[in-house]
């Protein structure tokens, strides 16, 4: 039987069709793992007075230059208002009713820190083309390499959090994210903004030991003491008393999309901080990339596509007539009235 291009395409669009029913059955890879010695941070927004020393030893290590209102000649105050191509790290802030109580989702509010969250199989790594972004083997950081980047920004579009930025101020744009000071640590320092959090709202350790230090905390009953470790966990530097709120009896980022190194506590829904909820338990590249090695392994469907698309120009362009040339199109003039 003779299959003619419309029915080709019909064909083509069943199949994929079918494969998109069942995502599961694409989902090839296993799901990436944490390296044991990953490095991450644990944010407890209960903890956090919203003084933004981060935000500025942020930019301060990392020699971000200032953001301002373009129309102002002076620089009077460093606020961004989110992330940026200058802008690392941002506290924000949750608010509600007449916002007269701290961690309450009702009448109250909540601070935020943003930043990226250096996920364990992270979305831009994964979109690089060019192996700009890449995901340290032993400490689990992701970093951007500027050199190798070649300014897709796909790792904007493909990013989760919406972490990555361009600059698009510049005549020679780059990518911009949290390296989670990746330049200090290898100097035997923490990272800037859990070095100057004065309540130990931004505390760094192994992600292991952070994650123990946050299940205790859950553990516990609202308004019982804690001790809450500044800097580093495990450190030298002396604690701070105060009590535990009233938390979601959740650690997000234990396994929001295969898990980020970036941990979150908070007494108000994660979703009114601005954390993505309904998101799965396996990072989206686990997916993309299973159904591309799929698609691909030994190149066999594109192979067969090709062969049809082939046959189909083969079919619409005639065969020879009896003079050997091959029957071309003619166009119809219309005559003018």
């Amino acid at each position: 039987m003779a299959l003619n291009r419309r029915d080709f395409l019909k064909v083509a669009a069943a199949a994929g069709a079918a494969g998109a029913v069942d995502t599961a059955s694409a989902f090839q890879r296993e799901p990436k793992t944490m390296p044991p010695n990953a490095v991450g941070m644990l944010y407890d927004a209960t903890q956090c007075i919203g003084c933004k020393a981060c935000v500025a030893a942020c930019k301060e290590a990392n020699h971000m230059p200032p953001e301002h209102d373009a129309g102002k000649s002076e620089v009077m105050w460093d606020v961004p208002m989110d992330l940026s191509g200058k802008t690392l790290n941002i506290i924000k802030v949750y608010q509600d009713g007449n916002v007269t109580q701290k961690d309450r989702e009702i009448n109250g509010y909540s601070f935020v820190k943003r930043h990226c969250l250096h996920c364990v199989d992270p979305s831009c790594v994964s979109a690089c083309p060019v192996s700009a972004m890449t995901k340290d083997p032993k400490t689990g950081i992701v970093e951007h390499h500027k050199d190798r980047c070649i300014g897709c920004r796909y790792c904007v579009y493909a990013c989760p959090f919406a972490v990555p930025k361009f600059e698009y101020d510049g005549p020679f744009g780059q990518i911009q994210k949290c390296q989670f000071c990746a330049h200090l640590q290898a100097k035997g320092q923490l990272p800037a903004c859990c070095d100057v959090c004065p309540t130990g709202a931004s505390l760094f350790g192994l992600v292991e030991d952070l994650k123990k230090e946050a299940q205790l905390r859950l553990s516990k009953k609202p308004g019982e003491s804690h001790r809450f470790a500044r800097g580093k966990l495990g450190g030298n530097r002396p604690a701070q008393d105060g009590t535990i709120a009233n938390y979601q009896k959740h650690l997000y980022g234990d396994k929001e999309l295969g898990g980020t190194q970036i941990l979150y506590l908070s007494a108000v829904p994660f979703e009114k901080i601005g954390l993505p909820t309904n998101v799965p338990e396996y990072g989206y590249p686990a997916i993309t990339e299973g159904i591309q090695h799929t698609l691909y392994k030994g190149m066999l469907p594109p192979l067969a596509l090709l062969a049809g698309l082939v046959y189909l120009v083969h079919r619409t362009a005639g065969k020879p007539d009896e003079s050997g040339e091959t029957p071309r199109k003619t166009k119809v003039k219309k005559e003018k009235s």
